[in-house]
């Protein structure tokens, strides 16, 4: 079976992140790394952040997680330096995010050990962190919408052979 690592890039909803999890669960992945502004399952304070409890279903229980960077920033250094130490870990960095050279999901093989970078709701993923990517994968779009939710992108993603 794959090993599977997340890397939210500014997902600054909590219902998405709490979604994120409860996939993330189920997908068999091991870790997820929260960068940025995207908020964790354990607000500042010690108590469980509500949205994601109730969306997650528990998830933010059980599946590992580390905070990147802090909240007033994107965190785009740390997060290139995490990239670096998951590529000598053996993992494979994938970007979800369309763009100009972009493979499409159904030519895409899964990895055995794979990070996969989703990115902001409204701006999506860094161009730096594209950049250090070793693939950037795109979900083929038919409609006249240009996107997905990211917790839906994420759920596609992660389930995908």
């Amino acid at each position: 079976m794959p090993q599977k690592i997340v890397i939210l890039d500014s997902i600054r909803s909590a219902h998405n992140v709490g979604s994120i999890f409860r996939t993330s669960d189920a997908a068999g992945v091991q870790k997820i790394y929260l960068c940025g502004p995207t908020p964790d399952p354990i607000d500042r304070f010690g108590r469980p952040q509500p949205e994601i409890k109730k969306t997650s279903l528990g998830a933010s229980e059980s599946v590992p997680w580390e905070h990147v960077g802090t909240i007033e920033n994107r965190a785009t250094e740390e997060i290139l330096r995490l990239i670096a130490v998951l590529k000598i870990e053996g993992y494979t960095v994938v970007a979800v995010e369309q763009g100009e050279g972009s493979t499409d999901l159904y030519d895409f093989q899964a990895l055995e050990k794979v990070a996969y970078i989703l990115g902001a709701e409204v701006e999506g993923v860094q161009q730096e962190l594209i950049d250090a990517a070793d693939v950037t994968l795109e979900l083929p779009m038919q409609g006249m919408k240009e996107s997905l939710n990211v917790s839906v992108t994420a759920g596609i993603v992660l389930f995908h052979k």
